[in-house]
């Protein structure tokens, strides 16, 4: 007769191995600098995505999905621990999580979940710790081997795999997984240079958008062969807007509003979402989906009711941060409504990111700056002073280019924007670094930093914020 013991441990081992033996599977595809509108199913007339157009036809298509960040590494880490950046101890481009911050897949992993990662990384050594196993991928996009992984997966385990590709990250690297794209089908956002640089280094993002969406295909059509497809939930999204000026890095719907579809046959209602959802509600909701419980230092909230009613809202306020990425920076958003207001704390200097100054779309803007023809569109990456405030409605502004602040008729958004993003920073220990992280380039016109670069006081470090849990505010009163 077995010991009472091995009978209880054997009792808990066959209740895990029913709890999974039907749990839902999870597919992530993180897209590397692409922006909402440069998929098909949101709208462009040009780059070709059936694939993630498919899933969106079939799935929910979200509208107002916004990031915390619009910037590499720290907005994948603040996706993988489902907390702000400021709040994660990594929320500067290329900072790696500490020790011991909360993994949403780990802890799928403790539940039973057979998890991997595969392609770009960019959160760090202890990000290992989530993934049975971590594979860096093959060839430009990085996603060669992610039928193969699915492929040779355990099949008595429920899985969850996070797939980020590299694409549509600068430089291009043309193949042929993916259409060519001349520049006359190319759509100039009104915020860039018509011009031949700058269509045809559209046509470069363009390629690497619907190479994304190429492997996005195969693994779908995986997941179908092997009639796991209606039991896997898929996510496609982006870690932040496409590589060019005034869009990554920045705080408007260009740089911070990714695609967001999600397909699960078993529990969506098929059709499209104004909801407003972050990037930290990615992990509550997998949980709740996953029947795993929701780890009390995660930030975000599960969307999950939206997925079987569109018209369902979680929240009604989201948040973002832009610090520093290159250059010293340090900007603050909050979206709510119908209005989009965004905080710059270092006015007195331009907001720059690389993509701004470099060749192609950036080339061409300075060029067209230095011979003083730019349109009013066009001048933001040159404005020096910034304003300290920004206030759009975005109904009427869609793509953020008239600053409304100042209208008296606005007073109310104004205030309402300020309270919202006063709580959130002292609910969340959000902080203004008394010694910030300074340029790493130099900035055009101006000699390199001098010595080593390194970084320095980031925000939250003097608060402890990585010991906060707190959400800061979720509805508008």
């Amino acid at each position: 007769m077995k010991p009472l013991r091995s009978i209880l441990v054997l009792a808990s081992c066959m209740a895990t191995v029913a709890a999974t033996a039907t749990a839902p599977n999870f597919v992530f595809f993180l897209a590397d600098d692409v922006s909402q509108e440069d998929i098909g199913c949101y709208g462009h007339p040009t780059i070709q995505t059936p694939n993630i157009d498919r899933l969106a036809g079939n799935g929910l298509r979200f509208d107002n999905a916004y990031l915390t960040i619009s910037s590499c590494s720290p907005s994948r880490c603040s996706m993988v621990s489902g907390r702000y950046p400021h709040n994660t101890g990594a929320p500067e481009l290329h900072t790696a999580l500490p020790e011991g911050t909360v993994l949403f897949p780990k802890l799928l992993k403790e539940a039973g979940y057979h998890t991997l990662l595969s392609g770009k990384h960019h959160m760090g050594k202890w990000a290992d710790t989530g993934f049975d196993l971590v594979s860096k991928g093959k060839g430009p996009g990085k996603e060669e081997d992610w039928v193969q992984l699915l492929q040779e997966r355990p099949k008595d385990k429920p899985f969850f795999c996070w797939f980020a590709s590299t694409d549509a990250h600068r430089d291009w690297a043309l193949n042929t997984d993916a259409p060519l794209y001349t520049p006359d089908q190319t759509v100039v956002p009104p915020y860039l240079v018509d011009g031949p640089e700058t269509r045809e280094d559209l046509t470069g993002y363009y390629h690497e958008v619907s190479r994304f969406d190429h492997f996005i295909g195969e693994v779908v059509n995986e997941l179908e062969q092997q009639g796991v497809l209606d039991n896997t939930v898929i996510i496609v999204t982006a870690d932040n807007g496409r590589p060019f000026p005034r869009c990554k890095t920045r705080l408007y719907d260009s740089g911070i509003k990714p695609p967001f579809v999600v397909h699960y046959p078993n529990a969506v209602k098929p059709g499209t979402t104004d909801s407003l959802v972050s990037s930290i509600d990615i992990a509550p909701t997998v949980f709740e989906l996953a029947g795993v419980p929701k780890d009390g230092r995660i930030q975000g909230l599960s969307f999950a009711p939206v997925l079987n009613d569109p018209s369902a809202t979680v929240r009604d306020v989201v948040f973002a941060e832009h610090n520093w990425h290159v250059f010293k920076n340090h900007e603050r958003m909050v979206r709510f409504g119908d209005w989009l207001y965004i905080r710059n704390n270092f006015p007195n200097q331009q907001n720059l990111c690389m993509e701004a100054s470099g060749g192609g779309a950036g080339a061409e803007l300075w060029a067209a700056h230095k011979a003083g023809t730019l349109t009013d569109a066009q001048q933001n990456v040159f404005w020096n002073p910034c304003p300290e405030e920004e206030l759009y409605h975005l109904a009427k502004d869609p793509n953020q280019l008239t600053n409304v602040a100042s209208n008296p008729e606005n007073k109310p958004a104004l205030e309402k924007a300020r309270g919202l993003l006063a709580q959130w920073t002292e609910l969340t220990g959000d902080t203004l670094p008394e010694n910030p992280t300074p340029d790493r380039n130099a900035r055009p016109g101006q000699p390199n930093p001098e010595g080593k670069h390194q970084h320095l006081e980031m925000p939250g470090d003097a608060t402890g914020a990585q010991q906060i849990n707190h959400p800061g505010p979720i509805r508008e009163s």
